[in-house]
């Protein structure tokens, strides 16, 4: 399959990349600076992108099977939120234009419900982390009305951050709007299983225009 990723050198996109390129993918990374690409492989062409270019994105798309877009605006950027949905906006767009059928967007876990409540709505919610997820879930909100794209949102598991040490194992158990929970009431997933879970979705679709989260 032909497969562009956006953000392919951050966290998320890096790992996503080297379980495409595994799985035998044709991929397109696109990303801000090319020498941050770690990736050799002949499957592999990195462009050097700006998102909210949306007609540059939509020619370096072009062709593609499906866009993955592990987008991320910065967590330490003071407009955090307005550039997050501004890219994931554009990146839309530009799929749109560029006449690929597939989006799937990496958002955040705050959207996720307990009891009703959006977990970015909760008191103890973590301040740094509260304008991300806020644009994440608003976003969320906006490609909910999509009807042209096949479009996927994934929301990790509570706990998705290098502390996660699992490494892949090739096993997660899939939710909807709640996360998943495990035995000992933790909600975790390491960003290497985050990939199998999003290739796996790739490959054999069953969350079409619907959001899903994974964990173990």
């Amino acid at each position: 399959m032909k497969v562009s990723l956006i953000g392919a050198s951050g966290f998320v996109g890096s790992h996503l990349l080297t379980e495409l390129l595994n799985r035998g993918h044709q991929v397109t990374g696109i990303v801000r600076t090319a020498a941050h690409v770690k990736e050799s492989n002949a499957l592999l062409t990195v462009k050097e992108v700006d998102v909210l270019n949306t007609t540059e994105l939509a020619e370096a798309i072009k062709g593609s099977d499906a866009v993955i877009s592990a987008f991320n605006a910065g967590w330490t950027n003071p407009n955090l939120y307005d550039d997050f949905i501004a890219g994931s906006e554009a990146i839309q767009k530009a799929v749109k234009d560029a006449g690929v059928p597939r989006l799937i967007v990496i958002g955040g876990a705050g959207s996720l419900f307990i009891n009703g409540q959006q977990l970015v709505d909760g008191p103890d919610f973590p301040a740094d982390y509260k304008a991300g997820a806020t644009a994440a879930r608003d976003y969320l909100n906006t490609i909910k009305n999509e009807t042209e794209l096949d479009w996927t949102f994934f929301s990790p598991a509570i706990e998705m951050h290098p502390g996660i040490t699992t490494g892949r194992t090739g096993h997660y158990r899939v939710g909807n709007e709640n996360p998943v929970f495990d035995e000992a009431g933790r909600s975790s997933l390491s960003v290497q299983d985050l990939a199998v879970a999003i290739v796996d979705e790739l490959e054999q679709p069953k969350y079409l225009k619907q959001r899903f989260t994974a964990a173990y």
